[in-house]
């Protein structure tokens, strides 16, 4: 502060000619006050960078508490979270000789049927299905009129037998005081009942998931042989 108080004196001889006697003390004191509070704007300073720094740690701590974790994508507001499926993980598959109707199609439906399809009549049958023409004695064949293909494999087959076929993975049940065998033949959805002295045997398209077991049941529970 000597140091000052040398100079500012220098520059009070030096002053120009008609001003006032410079005062030094008062210049050294307001210098003085001047440093005091600049060291006190500095302090204030630097407690708010602290408070600031601190409230913003809070805040992200806040944040990650809670959304659960740093890893979980914060939900919008009236939204749902989605479950994630793993990768690698795969959907269960209805086939049909589980009996199970899949996701994608929308099943067979049956209607009311007045025809009689020579020996073999069935009061229900499945819609948009027609007997190819013309009807054997003892097998009915039906397919869907766009159809273009001989293979019988892609039709509904209806048959009248001596003996029962021996079908794989076979489900037993009675109903209406009908015992339904419904199993797999050939890779294909297949049903048959005993009828008096005889077997009602019914295939389904090959590969056609639409048909069920249940479906399959209530079809052939509704024919009859004469």
């Amino acid at each position: 502060m000597d140091e000052v108080k040398k100079l500012l004196e220098g520059f009070a001889d030096e002053a120009a000619e008609g001003l006032p006697p410079a005062d030094i003390d008062a210049d050294i004191a307001r210098g003085r006050r001047a440093l005091r509070r600049v060291k006190r704007r500095r302090r204030v300073g630097g407690v708010l960078c602290v408070a600031a720094a601190s409230a913003a740690v809070f805040a992200v701590g806040n944040q990650v508490k809670w959304w659960g974790s740093t890893d979980t994508p914060p939900v919008a507001a009236g939204g749902e979270t989605k479950p994630t499926i793993a990768s690698g993980s795969t959907t269960p598959s209805a086939t049909a000789g589980e009996g199970t109707m899949s996701l994608f199609s929308s099943g067979v439906e049956l209607a009311a049927n007045k025809q009689t399809w020579n020996t073999i009549g069935c009061t229900l049958a499945p819609v948009g299905w027609a007997p190819e023409k013309p009807i054997a004695a003892n097998r009915v064949v039906l397919a869907q009129p766009e159809m273009r293909t001989a293979e019988v494999a892609a039709k509904v087959v209806l048959e009248r037998r001596e003996s029962a076929l021996t079908l794989d993975g076979v489900r037993v049940s009675d109903a209406a005081g009908k015992t339904f065998h419904v199993g797999t033949y050939s890779g294909r959805l297949t049903g048959q009942v005993k009828l008096a002295d005889q077997w009602l045997l019914v295939e389904t398209p090959a590969g056609s998931p639409e048909w069920t077991d249940e479906t399959l049941r209530r079809f052939l529970g509704s024919c009859t042989i004469n």
